[in-house]
């Protein structure tokens, strides 16, 4: 008995300490300064339960075949829905009703509250067609889900962005970018058609070929121009690994010119990325698709396991501090099983998880806890309280700015200057003159490149406003862009010097958009977002 007793208070005194601490210091103290907590012991195990759930509904959905039958009846909801709100009067504009904690972004929509929700619960793969080569799915299919139902088959999308929440619909509506764009262009150029309902409830398909102004404009128009619920995307055939090779630069100019010099080769590179780890040193990754790897004495066409590294598995280091190995121990190839790769900074949320649970990348975490990692965004932003908003928001940087490679040199001291944010990435990508909001500003073709800033700058003086202005308007005069999903502090008027809204202001016209749905900036901008 007296051992018993011994045992309950050495489990119970910790456990009573920690309760009247957390009493003492309050709820939103402990969120804001120890979030670890609350993402270990609650966000990690609701987000493993979530993702059997899903996953498990998904498989059976799609073995059944009831997808399809299931997308017609949806739509039709859909379309009824809307022609409902015309009969209502139109008295408030449209938007769906997928709440904004869901989203990937880090902010939360507020504009939801004052419009009119439309339904749009479109979650399944519908058909995969090789034959075609082509996918077609819903719009909140996530990559996560693409890339487990694809991959078993032997095949794969050309840009297969990062992250596994990311869906369809907001890859199209908003942007999606991979480290094979610089082959292939933005995720919506590999899309080959769009399923919308429109202001006044009709069903539209629009492709190159048919309803081509919708089509070239319907990406990053955020749901202003319709009510996006299919899409039609290529696939290409997937190898089962694929072949890294890393390559350090220790000066600036080093880096970007060998990180230039590697995207130019398009033929011999699938995969381009960077990592600048500070404003010197740089690790380029070039990666190609291979079948099998052969060993240096082509004795044997299986696997050798000496280079192979399954990044993707609970265990194993974060894949960004991975590569930044490479500035040590020099240039190395690896070979990363495919559907690792297209993951490999899904574990981390590329750096964003060392903010949130500062020893996560520990051996001993990732042996106990990583099969738990990460927490969902959504999961997280959901319990996130005002105050840890406001200071996210004046101490945290996730922003995405889409500047010509011309310019890139300009622009990687820009952020520099205003940020001093590491690590940084860089991921290449093809822009195509085509109609749309986001084209080149002559009428050739041009290479971009994408800086991606994630996590605290280190820049003093830096005041999150004034300095996403200044970085936003470098980003315009360069012609360049800035991702949706991010704060912007632009004006209506530097918004639309961005984005070209000429023809978007065409369709918004024809279709009868006007109190239907509100303009993109009306809910991009910060106004609009918590």
């Amino acid at each position: 008995m007296a051992a018993f007793e011994v045992w309950l208070a050495a489990i119970c005194t910790p456990l009573l300490s920690l309760i009247i601490w957390m009493r003492i210091k309050g709820l939103e103290y402990i969120l804001i300064n120890y979030r670890w907590i609350l993402s270990c012991f609650v966000l990690m195990p609701l987000t493993v339960l979530y993702n059997v759930v899903f996953f498990v509904r998904n498989w059976i959905i799609f073995k059944l075949n009831s997808a399809p039958k299931l997308h017609d009846r949806r739509v039709a909801d859909i379309q009824k829905q809307v022609k409902q709100w015309k009969e209502d009067g139109c008295k408030q504009p449209m938007c769906t009703s997928r709440p904004g904690w869901q989203t990937i972004s880090p902010r939360v929509g507020l504009y939801k509250k004052t419009m009119r929700n439309i339904h749009v619960n479109l979650v399944d793969i519908l058909e995969v067609d090789t034959k075609r080569r082509v996918m077609r799915v819903e719009p909140l299919v996530s990559m996560g889900q693409i890339t487990a139902m694809l991959n078993p088959l032997g095949w794969t999308l050309p840009v297969l962005p990062e992250l596994d929440d990311l869906t369809v619909g907001g890859l199209i509506m908003g942007v999606g970018i991979e480290t094979s764009s610089h082959k292939y262009g933005l995720f919506q150029h590999t899309c080959l058609s769009y399923e919308l309902v429109l202001a006044d409830g009709s069903l539209v398909k629009c492709s190159k070929d048919e309803n081509p102004d919708l089509f070239y404009t319907a990406p990053w128009s955020y749901g202003t121009l319709g009510l996006l619920v299919a899409a039609e995307i290529q696939i290409i055939p997937a190898k089962k690994y694929v072949k890294v090779d890393y390559r350090p630069a220790h000066t600036f100019e080093d880096a970007i010119n060998t990180f230039k010099e590697e995207v130019n080769k398009k033929a011999d590179n699938e995969f381009v990325e960077g990592l600048m780890y500070s404003d010197k040193e740089c690790v380029i990754m070039t990666a190609n698709q291979k079948e099998c790897v052969i060993m240096t004495a082509n004795q044997t066409d299986h696997a050798d396991s000496n280079k192979i590294n399954a990044i993707g598995n609970y265990w194993k280091p974060w894949f960004f501090k991975h590569a930044e190995t490479c500035l040590k121990r020099g240039a190395f190839t690896e070979y990363i099983p495919l559907r690792h790769y297209y993951h490999r900074h899904t574990r981390s949320i590329f750096w964003e998880l060392q903010d949130i649970i500062p020893f996560g990348n520990n051996p001993i975490f990732r042996y106990l806890f990583g099969w738990m990692v990460p927490p969902k965004v959504s999961l997280m932003k959901l319990t996130q309280t005002k105050t840890a908003r406001r200071m996210y928001e004046q101490r945290h940087v996730i922003q995405d700015m889409l500047v010509p490679m011309a310019d890139l040199s300009s622009a990687l001291k820009c952020f520099d200057k205003e940020l001093k944010l590491y690590p940084l990435w860089l991921c290449p990508f093809f822009l195509p003159s085509q109609p749309g909001l986001v084209h080149p500003d002559s009428d050739q073709d041009e290479m971009y490149v994408d800086l991606g800033a994630y996590g605290t700058p280190h820049r003093e003086g830096f005041h999150f406003r004034e300095t996403t202005r200044r970085v936003e308007e470098f980003v315009r005069s360069v012609h360049g862009f800035q991702m949706l999903y991010a704060d912007s502090y632009m004006t209506r008027e530097e918004f639309r010097q961005m984005f070209d809204h000429s023809l978007y202001d065409k369709l918004r016209e024809e279709f009868k958009c006007k109190k239907a749905f509100p303009e993109i900036y009306d809910k991009i901008c910060k106004a609009a977002r918590l």
